[in-house]
């Protein structure tokens, strides 16, 4: 399995400014949010940057291993999502941040895909703000400032899951995993697949025939005005699961669990996929 690990100096504002501190993202969607935080001051890099590829079949490699040893701050998912790096992030000497501590979420909290939650990059961006300016206070000022223009930046996406909640709250609506549940939510719809079959399709375990039923006579009978498609990952029941959506007209939004690789920073990706479920909800 092919992965890219992206690193970049991000030279907005001072063309004199150098880089003082290095970041580690373990996925893209956090590595961005990183770079937008540290302008100039801050080297990030991206482990998970490939949304061609399974996450969960994620490798470590020596390359990944000196990234984690020179990193000053890193943020990592947390849920099980990235288990790949625990042993790595227990040893780091940075400042390690997890979403799911940030957030205070339980082990036993059933999503992991946190990003696509609107409360998530606010309170990672606070967190990652403060991880920088304790490494660098020098440029404090800056990185609370760049905190404060990115969640300024969010307010689009917030009003657009807003403005679909206000015309097609309760909607139902068919998914393949999780991934993008959280934001499904935030838009007032509602998640007709069992989560029991989306959890056995997002930990690749068989579904119960049930489940599996159930799901193709949502699609099959239009019982659901849309089609949730995690289009990283699939294998032949999701590609069943489309072929039947597709029969029945049903509209079909594709999500990643990666940025995609035409998102320029991660409110761009959600604005995006937002705008495409507004437009598919109207058809």
């Amino acid at each position: 399995m092919r992965w890219m690990i992206i690193a970049a100096a991000f030279m907005a504002g001072s063309a004199q400014a150098q880089p003082v501190l290095h970041a580690v993202g373990l996925e893209s969607q956090y590595a961005n949010v990183m770079s937008q935080i540290g302008g100039p001051y801050v080297q990030v890099s991206a482990i998970e940057s490939d949304p061609n590829s399974d996450p969960h079949e994620f490798e470590l490699s020596p390359d990944v291993a000196r990234l984690f040893a020179g990193a000053d701050v890193i943020v990592a998912n947390g849920l099980g999502y990235d288990s790949w790096a625990d042993k790595m992030l227990g040893n780091a000497h940075g400042i390690v941040i997890s979403a799911q501590t940030v957030l205070k979420l339980p082990d036993s909290t059933a999503n992991p895909h946190l990003w696509y939650d609107p409360a998530t990059m606010p309170a990672v961006a606070h967190a990652v703000a403060a991880a920088f300016a304790a490494k660098d206070p020098a440029h404090a000022a800056e990185y609370a400032a760049n905190e404060r223009a990115f969640d300024a930046s969010l307010q689009p996406w917030v009003a657009a899951l807003a403005q679909v909640k206000q015309k097609y709250a309760g909607t139902p609506v068919a998914v393949t995993e999780p991934v993008a549940d959280y934001m499904l939510e935030a838009a007032g719809l509602k998640i007709a697949t069992p989560f029991s079959l989306q959890a056995a399709i997002m930990n690749g375990t068989d579904p119960a025939p049930q489940d599996v039923s159930a799901q193709q006579a949502l699609l099959g009978s239009g019982g659901v005005k849309m089609f949730v498609y995690n289009q990283q990952v699939t294998d032949a029941l999701t590609v069943s699961f489309l072929a039947t959506a597709k029969t029945g007209k049903i509209p079909v939004l594709g999500v990643y669990e990666l940025m995609p690789a035409g998102a320029k920073d991660y409110q761009n990706w959600m604005e995006s996929e937002t705008a495409e479920l507004a437009r598919d909800l109207a058809r």
